[in-house]
């Protein structure tokens, strides 16, 4: 439930920054129209921490909901184009402008400043103004302010994958349940129908007993490879050392940045993680295993680059088995969409815009009020909001999100070593086999630590 005090003293916090701020002549004016009818008592306020590509998506996203106010947002880049297309202008400087504006047009006044922005996350954290956060930062990134944030009381939309190692996603689970705030992971296909309803056909026996899982990544979201590169100059405004942060120091180039360091595995994991994440989450939640994972993960023949900044996987190929004898096989391409279940009575293949079944009567089935109905969510961010008010778990829970994005880097770690592995998802470590084991974390660059 919403803590009734930290509202009060929200509410007390706003109404002496307004009184502070006419005092010295700077208009800071908050008006009701902003937030349609909804009570200020009712409002999640919300800071957002990593305002790129995604960031701007997820702020958008928030931003949009009549029961939120955005306080305030947080970036390490002021402001510069060059994310996912050329054409981007992302930062934080951008962000806030993208909020004072919004607010301003709702509230007919044609003004609006009431949105603060940094460039140390940990500023934003230390308002008590501030009931959530989304954090939508590289993925070496999603730990520590998740951690700082649950225990400064605040809930969090975390973008996917949840962690950069296991290691990291384990203290996550721990520190959102040690301090009783609500995680949401950014699987934002769960809030599908077409997902949800492709995972209950599995789940109910649709296609009979399941027996294999089909499905495919391809190379990686560039559209040039970097055999050899060069330092280039940290652009005016944006702070390289707080953005390596945990990770290893080394020179500065920007495709170490922005939409590219998801192909570096000092911050990512390739594709594997990012479009894995989504697909494997769905795997995971159709076999029931949303919460544990394979015991056995087979590297099938991967390639690396020999050279240059991108060093992630660049043909993904492996097997996973679970403990009921299903298998997973992930292809360097051929299988198309999330996944395609294949069970002794019929397969089911399920994509982001398209649903396919065999037999093909099975789009019309109906699961039955005795049946398995998996959590429905129709709007991630909505559903995100909803659970904090009520303390109800949303639909990717903190622990979900953990076992989805271990999927991904039990995948990695077998393909890195380029044999079999076999895992206790129990005791989550690789059985007999410590080369395995120390991949699980990675070392953190000083003053960070988890």
């Amino acid at each position: 439930m919403i803590d009734k005090n930290r509202f009060s003293t929200r509410r007390e916090f706003l109404r002496n920054m307004a009184v502070g701020a006419a005092a010295i002549g700077v208009p800071y004016v908050v008006p009701g129209s902003v937030f349609g009818a909804e009570a200020p008592s009712n409002r999640i306020t919300v800071g957002c921490i990593g305002n790129g590509n995604m960031g701007f998506t997820d702020l958008q996203g928030l931003m949009h909901q009549d029961d939120t106010q955005i306080l305030a947002v947080c970036d390490v880049n002021r402001g510069s184009f060059g994310y996912k297309t050329a054409t981007q202008f992302r930062g934080r400087e951008p962000a806030r402008t993208l909020v004072n504006e919004y607010y301003a047009k709702k509230a007919g006044s044609g003004t609006y400043k009431g949105t603060d922005a940094y460039n140390d996350f940990r500023e934003l954290l230390a308002r008590d103004d501030i009931d959530a956060v989304s954090v939508t930062t590289p993925d070496h990134w999603h730990a520590i302010p998740t951690i700082m944030a649950a225990r400064a009381g605040k809930h969090i939309y975390c973008q996917k994958p949840l962690s950069l190692t296991i290691a990291e996603g384990r203290a996550m689970v721990e520190a959102v349940r040690r301090y009783g705030v609500i995680l949401q992971t950014g699987s934002q296909h769960r809030s599908k129908d077409r997902m949800r309803f492709a995972c209950e056909l599995v789940r109910n026996g649709r296609i009979g007993q399941v027996k294999r899982v089909l499905t495919d990544l391809g190379r990686h979201g560039l559209r040039f490879e970097m055999d050899t590169w060069s330092p280039t100059p940290v652009p005016d405004g944006f702070d390289y050392d707080l953005w390596l942060g945990p990770a290893p120091w080394t020179p500065h180039h920007e495709h170490r940045c922005f939409y590219t360091f998801r192909f570096v595995q000092d911050y990512s994991g390739g594709e594997t993680t990012n479009t894995g994440a989504h697909k494997f989450d769905i795997v995971q939640w159709a076999l029931g295993t949303e919460r544990t994972g394979p015991v056995e993960i087979e590297d099938l023949g991967s390639e690396f680059p020999k050279s240059g900044i991108f060093d992630t996987v660049s043909k993904i190929h492996f097997r996973m088995k679970y403990a009921n004898g299903i298998e997973m096989i992930c292809t360097p391409g051929g299988v198309g969409g999330a996944a395609r279940f294949e069970g002794t009575e019929g397969w089911v293949h399920v994509d982001w815009n398209s649903f396919k079944t065999y037999p093909e009567s099975l789009k019309d089935s109906v699961i039955g009020p005795d049946e398995i109905h998996l959590y429905k969510s129709l709007d991630h961010k909505r559903n995100f909001l909803d659970c904090i008010k009520s303390g109800r778990d949303p639909i990717t829970p903190v622990e979900v999100g953990h076992r989805s994005a271990s999927v991904c880097h039990l995948a990695n770690i077998a393909m890195k070593l380029h044999r079999k592995l076999h895992w206790d998802p129990d005791k989550e470590c690789f059985t007999n086999d410590d080369e395995a084991n120390r991949l699980l974390s990675k070392p953190l660059r000083a003053p960070w630590h988890i």
